[in-house]
């Protein structure tokens, strides 16, 4: 199960069901995708394919909706 948290222009910020327990989100874009820990603070912990332009813009979303995604894993995951 892939649980979409959100979409915003290219990007899909998602997550992988029980894949790991530390708190992260899955970033995908037509070019490739990024993985970013969101705690303690976000952190690029992977990225296939983007241009650090693209990883820029991804990690910029992920801290304007940081409480957003939080919330989401939380939900998904539990607290």
């Amino acid at each position: 199960m892939l649980p979409t948290v959100f979409r915003d222009g290219e990007f899909r910020f998602f997550f992988f069901s029980r894949e790991e327990s530390r708190m992260h989100i899955h970033v995908s874009h037509r070019d490739g995708e990024a993985k970013f820990w969101l705690s303690p603070s976000i952190e690029l912990a992977r990225n296939i394919g983007l241009s650090s332009s693209k990883i820029k813009d991804a990690e910029r979303l992920a801290v304007s909706r940081q409480q957003e995604i939080i919330d989401a894993w939380n939900n998904d995951f539990g607290s």
